[in-house]
């Protein structure tokens, strides 16, 4: 990749061609490519041992049980949303006599494939947050390679993101909370790789709108893409604007049909109305699901938030309601090089903290019982996008020593699973 980071060269062009023909003979070259790629062989085997050996690890010391989400799968496949669980049951919301598991869509759409697999429901949480995980730590070397440029600095980038960010804690637990961040992440990172290519419209759309689909707040960072999008589309604006606002519109209507069949409101999520075993999350929600008074907690769960002690190894303890993204992936901060003048850094800053926005108003903290501000992954692909313009300037020791004190505050977090 040539030419300076936003550049015009650097974009690539700017078609929305979608033809079965050209998919066909993109994917054809794509795979001619990818086997004289040695680098990126050995980054899909290594990213497949790791996260399938973690998964592996945790999941023979776990209880076997059935999650909320393969329940989901298994009464949608008979035609209701609802399932057989008593009212009241933590997170949970009855209406209508009805008790539905409080979760977004798109993390139940990957265990409808088990439905008919009884003798998989069991595995199905490992399997597919898994898959996800592979899939998202894949994407990350064509990603690094977009942002950070060819050679040693992008395979650094990579690392960062697949070994030095929440991704890998959350997507090897098997937790469907869990799946809905690393759905995100992989399909936002989908959105930022055709950013940087050929920059087509409905498929940076459509990645923003399912990415939506697992996690609502994803979708604030569509308004600073559409915008730079259209603006830079000359002479086909309208075209472009509805090539690229169709998928979402199109994610959107889905979202609010499944909150109407529901809760009988497209804008009931059932978040608000759920209900909570914790008396501290409950507290927390009288004041407002999301609220003003939450922001000072949550900015100070995400900043400066440290390990508790004990005296049995692991002896540092992470907060359960959140711990400071600079003990879980400090080398984020050299995103701050990248500075904000240039149009490419100022469209991810944007989305970086229009997506944050909502994080720091909303009453759950960083995500109960979760090691690090799970909810801030939300941006953190940004961030990444961020981190590799800033290493085109400059990429240095303090710069690596920080990318392996991330993969360092992130193993610790599968330490922490396995010992805890």
């Amino acid at each position: 990749m040539n030419g300076s980071p936003g550049s015009k060269q650097d974009r690539g062009p700017m078609g929305d061609d979608v033809s079965i023909r050209s998919w066909a003979s993109g994917f054809a070259a794509w795979g001619r490519r990818l086997a004289g790629d040695r680098g990126a062989i050995a980054w899909a085997v290594v990213v497949a041992v790791v996260y399938v050996g973690a998964t592996v690890l945790l999941a023979r010391l776990a209880p076997t049980k059935i999650n909320p989400a393969m329940q989901a799968a298994v009464a949608l496949s008979h035609g209701r949303l609802n399932l057989d669980l008593p009212a009241g049951t933590n997170d949970t919301a009855t209406f209508g006599g009805l008790t539905y598991q409080v979760i977004s869509p798109l993390p139940i759409v990957p265990y409808l494939a088990f439905v008919p697999f009884p003798a998989l429901w069991a595995a199905s949480r490992w399997i597919t947050d898994c898959t996800f995980g592979v899939l998202a730590g894949w994407l990350c070397l064509p990603f690094a390679r977009r942002y950070a440029g060819p050679g040693p600095r992008a395979y650094w980038l990579a690392v960062l993101g697949a070994f030095g960010t929440l991704m890998f804690d959350l997507a090897v637990q098997g937790d469907f909370y869990y799946l809905a961040q690393v759905q995100a992440m992989t399909l936002t990172l989908v959105a930022l790789v055709e950013w940087r290519g050929r920059r087509r419209g409905l498929v940076v759309g459509a990645a923003f709108g399912l990415a939506a689909l697992a996690r609502p707040t994803v979708l604030l960072a569509a308004i600073p893409f559409g915008v730079a999008l259209i603006l830079s589309s000359r002479g086909r604006r309208l075209r472009t604007a509805f090539r690229y606002l169709l998928p979402i519109g199109l994610a959107a209507g889905l979202s609010a049909s499944y909150d109407a069949a529901r809760f009988r409101s497209p804008f009931e999520t059932g978040y608000g109305i759920s209900a909570l075993a914790n008396p501290v999350l409950a507290n927390a929600r009288a004041a407002g699901l999301f609220s003003v008074r939450h922001v000072a907690d949550n900015l100070a769960l995400l900043v400066s938030q440290g390990f508790g002690f004990r005296d049995r190894f692991p002896y540092l303890v992470p907060d359960p309601y959140g711990q400071s993204i600079l003990l879980t992936s400090p080398a984020l901060l050299v995103s701050i090089g990248a500075g904000i003048r240039r149009q490419a850094a100022a469209v991810l800053w944007a989305a970086a903290g229009l997506v944050t926005i909502p994080l720091l108003l909303y009453y759950g903290g960083g995500g109960w019982q979760t090691y690090g501000f799970r909810y801030f992954l939300d941006a953190v692909p940004f961030l990444l996008a961020l981190v590799g313009l800033a290493m085109r300037r400059h990429f240095g020791r303090l710069e690596r020593a920080l990318i392996v004190l991330s993969v360092v505050f992130v193993a610790y977090g599968l330490v922490w699973a396995v010992y805890q």
